[in-house]
């Protein structure tokens, strides 16, 4: 390795670095004020690190397993930032929780974060999987906090059998792929296999469709959603939030590099796959949702629609697809991470559970934490797509990108979930604007600071970009030029021609 790939590989240095440090300072001496900094700071110097990180040349593979270049810098820009965020509002919440060991919390924090960040820059399997790993294992400390709880404890354990299940499909898909290619590189199965028909091709498609599997798990999408509404309401809200953003986004950039990478949309099959995932999750997500009055349960099931969402625009291929998954994603982080850290500030200190019963915790809202309502209010309207929201800018890329490869079925069930996600939307804030009283929440007690100003940034920065969107997609287009070239050259190349481009790359 040459001293320029170290400077490129700085920021996943930085927060191992990080992680290991706290890992020797805690040994030493325990105070959750000095965890909860050293965290901060190690997370803020990877983000650091990343804004003086030079513009790496396109498609910069550092070794075999990784590749830094704009696409991934932005996507670790959002992990890395949402990770900061609730490490942040984590502080508060966990300092009124009763005589608990905190400081292994934000080690944990660390690591996920450093298994996102591995996970948007794999460009091979074996990274794919490594990092996919440290971020789903560090989920199953985080979700039993705090363990003196039993429903924490409980939603940590389907998420481990859950999350084993889903590990065994992706590793039986690998090995499908690396039975009908030779290799485990993301480039490697563009040449041939999904233009060619015979027994090599079926071993192909079915290690996609057992990866597609695991995925879907990962992102919980329909049909296998069933452990996302548990395991929110019963993980804390900081880490339900982290497990929302950071991990969806992360698993969901991989995909997108991946698909894209490796030639699978080329595949009617793979097409129609993903087409019945999009679809299925749209209408089972929103739909399921207008069953719930736990707001976790409400905000899981809307994860699900809004990232069948996400799937339409990335069925459409190319450049308008890269384009539309970062804009659409930026925006589910920014509106999900601003809605969970409203239900952080509202949670009672000593409660054994968080505060997401509609009608107990947010009944009246308007009138006892005007506040924290109006930055709800706003991060419901951002993912209903009302206009002069990120919400909205988002989901007229994800329509344009479909409408413009003709997936009218999937453009369909995205129209007809956003009329449906709308009612439950607009239920919650009609239950704050309720003259009752919240019951449980007292008018008297003051939001921590920290949280607070966070989440002014976030609602500012979901308007902003609503009305003034320019600015990101400037970076979108600018960050995601790699990927669209590389996919570009994936789709227009024949065979042989894809097969020597593959070769390259991977040397």
């Amino acid at each position: 390795m040459t001293s320029a790939d170290f400077q490129a590989l700085a920021p996943l240095l930085v927060l191992s670095a990080a992680a290991v440090s706290l890992m020797l300072l805690i040994a030493a001496r325990r105070s959750h004020a000095m965890a909860a900094w050293v965290s901060a700071i190690g997370l803020v110097s990877a983000l650091a690190a990343l804004a003086l990180l030079a513009t790496p040349q396109a498609g910069r593979p550092v070794t075999t397993l990784l590749v830094i270049d704009g696409y991934a810098l932005f996507y670790l820009v959002l992990v890395i930032a949402a990770a900061a965020v609730v490490s942040v509002v984590s502080y508060a919440y966990l300092a009124v929780r009763g005589p608990l060991p905190r400081e292994e919390y934000y080690l944990l924090l660390l690591l996920a974060t450093l298994g996102a960040a591995v996970t948007v820059t794999a460009d091979h399997f074996a990274a794919f999987f490594l990092g996919v790993e440290t971020l789903s294992i560090s989920f199953l400390g985080l979700i039993a906090y705090p363990h003196l709880a039993e429903r924490p404890v409980e939603a940590s354990i389907k998420y481990l059998v859950l999350s084993g299940v889903a590990s065994s499909f992706l590793l039986f898909g690998i090995a499908l792929v690396y039975a009908a290619t030779g290799t485990l590189s993301f480039a490697a199965p563009v040449a041939g296999v999904a233009t060619e028909f015979g027994g090599r091709d079926l071993y192909w498609l079915g290690g996609v469709a057992f990866i597609l599997v695991g995925i879907g798990f990962k992102l919980s999408l329909a049909p296998y959603h069933m452990w996302a509404p548990d395991v929110y309401e019963g993980a804390p809200a900081p880490v339900t939030a982290f497990l929302a953003v950071v991990s969806k986004c992360a698993v969901f950039a991989l995909l997108l590099r991946y698909v894209l990478s490796a030639g699978a949309l080329a595949s009617r099959d793979v097409m129609q796959i993903l087409a019945a995932v999009a679809v299925l999750s749209i209408l089972a997500g929103n739909v399921l949702a207008l069953l719930q009055d736990n707001v976790k349960r409400i905000l899981a099931y809307s994860s699900i629609a809004h990232l069948g969402y996400a799937l339409v625009a990335l069925l459409a291929g190319g450049a308008l697809a890269v384009e539309a998954v970062s804009v659409y994603l930026a925006m589910y982080a920014i509106t999900t991470l601003g809605a969970f850290v409203v239900v952080t500030l509202l949670s009672q200190p000593g409660a054994e559970r968080d505060a997401d019963a509609l009608q107990d915790d947010y009944r009246g809202l308007f009138w006892c934490h005007p506040w924290l309502a109006l930055a709800f209010a706003a991060m419901l309207l951002s993912l209903a797509g009302i206009p002069l929201t990120l919400g909205f800018i988002a989901k007229f890329y994800a329509v344009a990108s479909g409408v413009s490869e003709n997936l009218w079925v999937p453009v369909g069930a995205l129209v007809i979930g956003s009329v449906i996600g709308l009612y439950y939307y607009l239920r919650i804030i009609v239950v704050m604007l309720a003259a009752q009283p919240a019951a449980a929440i007292a008018p008297a007690r003051r939001a921590p600071w920290p949280g607070c100003v966070l989440l002014a940034l976030l609602t500012v920065a979901l308007l902003g970009l609503g009305v003034f969107p320019s600015p990101l997609v400037a970076v979108v287009r600018a960050t995601t030029m790699d990927l669209t070239e590389r996919s570009a050259l994936v789709r227009v190349a024949p065979a042989p021609h894809r097969a020597a481009s593959a070769q390259a790359y991977s040397r």
